[in-house]
C-alpha cells in the first residue's frame, strides 16, 4: 500500500531587496499621490505666484511700472527673485514638505493599512523610502511648471539669457528644501500622535524666530 501524499504548503515568496521593494512601492503610492485632494490643494498653492505674475505681466503691459522699490522700478529678474524668496522658499516648500511629509506614514497608521505593508516580504525600511521618493516627484512635478510659468511671465525675453544661471540656483534651491522638509517632516510624522501640530509649530513658530 502507498502511504497518503501530505499536501505541500505553498512556497513562501523571497524578500525584496530594499531598492525593488522601494521601487513597488513608489510605483504604487506615486499613483495615489498625485491625484489625492493633498495635490488639488498643493495646485492651489503653487497657482498664487502664477496669478500674481499674470497680473504683473499685465500691468507691464499697459506701461505702467507695476512694481517700485524707492522710486526706482524693479526689473522682472528682480521681481522673480522676490517672488521665489517670499512665495516659494519662505511658504510654498515649508507648506508642501509639512502637508505631503507629515501624512507620509501618519495616514498609514491612522487608516490601520500599514499592518498590510508591513507583512509583506520587504524591508520595513522600503515603505518609507518608497514614499519619500514618491512625494518628491509629486511635488516636484507640480512645482516645476508654477515656477517656469512665473518665471517666463515675470522675466522679459531679452533678460532671458543672463537670468538663466539665477533660474537653474532658485530650482536647486527649492529642489533641496523639498528633499530637507519632506524628510523632516516625514520623521515627525511617523514619530509623533500629533505631527501636523508639531510641523506647524516648527515651519511656522520656530524657523521665523530662527531666522530673526
Amino acid at each position: 500500500m502507498s502511504s497518503p501524499t501530505t499536501p505541500s504548503l505553498p512556497a513562501r515568496p523571497a524578500p525584496l531587496s530594499l531598492t525593488a521593494a522601494a521601487r513597488r512601492v513608489f510605483e504604487l503610492s506615486f499613483g495615489e499621490m498625485l491625484w489625492s485632494r493633498r495635490t488639488i490643494f498643493m495646485a492651489l498653492v503653487v497657482g498664487g505666484p502664477v496669478l500674481l505674475a499674470v497680473i504683473f505681466r499685465v500691468v507691464e503691459a499697459f506701461g505702467a511700472p507695476a512694481l517700485r522699490v524707492n522710486g526706482t522700478r524693479m526689473a522682472g529678474g528682480s521681481v522673480f527673485g522676490v517672488m521665489i524668496w517670499m512665495l516659494y522658499v519662505r511658504f510654498i516648500v515649508p507648506v508642501l514638505g509639512l502637508f505631503y511629509g507629515t501624512s507620509l506614514m501618519a495616514d498609514e497608521v491612522e487608516d490601520k493599512t500599514i499592518t498590510y505593508l508591513f507583512t509583506r516580504p520587504i524591508p520595513r525600511g522600503a515603505v518609507l523610502l518608497g514614499k519619500y521618493l514618491a512625494y518628491l516627484a509629486s511635488t516636484a512635478l507640480v512645482v516645476l511648471p508654477s515656477v517656469m510659468l512665473t518665471y517666463f511671465l515675470t522675466v522679459p525675453f531679452a533678460q532671458v539669457p543672463s537670468t538663466f544661471r539665477s533660474l537653474v540656483l532658485d530650482l536647486g534651491i527649492l529642489a533641496l528644501g523639498l528633499a530637507v522638509y519632506g524628510a523632516v517632516f516625514a520623521f515627525v510624522g511617523a514619530r509623533m500622535k500629533r505631527p501636523l501640530v508639531g510641523g506647524l509649530i516648527f515651519a511656522f513658530g520656530w524657523e521665523p524666530l530662527a531666522l530673526a
